[in-house]
């Protein structure tokens, strides 16, 4: 944690940028009749039964020094989907960039091993050597900051009934776009100090 927190402190580089990676599934649902529209004096009526059409992903990529994420969504969030995700994320958006320094959580995804599953292991070695890892701790999910965009995200964006995924990505894309447009960024304020004070009773004691 503390490591983790140091991180987070360290001034901007742009060699090597520190970026923030969650998950989030979202329910697929679609409207089983018609919808009444907004009239004067009256707002849009919707009916309450739907009908499930199943899930899909995003994996979002959130460097919070910079004010940009990159969100992509998929069907599934298996080791190749992910190993997919790290390709583009390294190639199309950090070309030139030394090392990626990736907070990311323990799921078992999560790991270089994705990498040589879905690549040759050239690739992925190649892939590899552009990566640090830092995983946040166990129970401790709430120190990344890319799980705040990722509520911004649900509440701005994913709030109402999509039916569909290439829908929920055009949707996504939009929110993308103007939250990088405006550069939006975290505030983030818990540090070593506050840790050592909140969470006291967590930290090892050397008294006898």
């Amino acid at each position: 944690m503390e490591a983790l927190l140091e991180l987070y402190r360290a001034p901007y580089d742009p060699r090597q940028p520190v970026v923030c990676m969650d998950e989030a599934s979202n329910q697929l649902i679609a409207e089983t009749r018609l919808r009444f529209p907004m009239q004067v004096g009256q707002p849009a009526r919707c009916d309450y039964e739907y009908e499930r059409k199943g899930v899909c992903n995003q994996l979002l990529f959130f460097e919070p020094l910079r004010g940009w994420r990159k969100v992509f969504v998929r069907p599934r969030r298996t080791m190749l989907d992910w190993a997919w995700c790290i390709q583009q994320l390294l190639d199309r958006y950090y070309p030139k960039v030394r090392c990626v320094r990736l907070v990311l959580d323990n799921l078992n995804t999560h790991t270089g091993a994705s990498l040589y599953q879905a690549f040759e292991p050239a690739e992925a070695l190649r892939l590899l050597k552009r990566l640090e890892f830092h995983y946040t701790p166990k129970h401790g999910s709430w120190l990344n900051m890319a799980e705040i965009e990722i509520g911004v995200m649900n509440q701005q964006c994913l709030d109402r009934r999509l039916e569909d995924e290439n829908i929920v990505a055009d949707e996504v894309a939009a929110w993308e776009a103007q939250r990088n447009g405006e550069e939006a960024k975290v505030r983030w304020r818990f540090s070593v100090d506050d840790a050592r004070v909140k969470l006291k009773k967590i930290y090892p004691s050397n008294k006898n």
